[in-house]
């Protein structure tokens, strides 16, 4: 029978299993994550940043506002959906405003934003769709429907002076079909619509 292990033993073992753990996990096992990331999914590993004359303008992966100053919606873009997240779209703290259907908070900003949209796009409180009207769960959703895009089309084609069509077909190039053909809705990436619809008048 082999004598025991002294403790001075068993503090080297523990620390060489430290040792090779760290190297394995903590070294090893994130490059070859990032290098599978680099090599398989550049742009997403890289966050997805669009960019206009090589500067960039944004993340495809997270929602902006087009507001100016005072927060008002500017006509000349494509407006996304409400956030919840901050003051709007702020990216450290994403949230939903986890209000429920019947809550009476809910509803009446649901009621004063369908009324805001309306007016802003000149369009029936009927035609807006829901997406417009509510915020999603993280706040920070970087797409719209079809329909809340095809919606904006005339107010940004007047505001640009550009024709209704061209605009159109702009938002139709844009939707994005279900992922794998039959998960969730088609949908519009607000900043790249919006980073075409700048290159429509350069």
């Amino acid at each position: 029978m082999s004598a025991p292990r002294s403790g001075i033993a068993h503090y080297w073992v523990a620390l060489r299993a430290m040792l090779v753990l760290t190297v394995a996990l903590g070294v090893a096992y994130p490059l070859v994550v990032t290098g599978i990331g680099q090599v398989a999914l550049p742009a997403q590993a890289n966050g997805s940043i669009e960019t206009v004359d090589g500067d960039p303008v944004g993340s495809a992966l997270i929602g902006q506002s087009f507001s100016d100053a005072e927060g008002n919606p500017l006509p000349e873009w494509f407006q996304p959906r409400p956030s919840a997240a901050g003051d709007g779209y702020d990216a450290g703290a994403s949230s939903g405003s986890n209000y429920g259907p019947e809550n009476a908070d809910l509803i009446a900003a649901i009621k004063e934003r369908k009324a805001q949209i309306a007016e802003f796009n000149g369009v029936s409180p009927d035609d807006i769709p829901a997406d417009a009207l509510t915020a999603s769960s993280s706040g920070l959703d970087p797409h719209i429907s079809p329909e809340y895009a095809l919606l904006q089309v005339d107010r940004i084609a007047a505001a640009r002076d550009l024709s209704a069509d061209d605009v159109r077909a702009l938002v139709e190039e844009h939707i994005q079909a279900r992922d794998l053909g039959y998960l969730g809705e088609p949908t519009v990436n607000v900043l790249q619509l919006n980073i075409a619809l700048e290159a429509l008048q350069a």
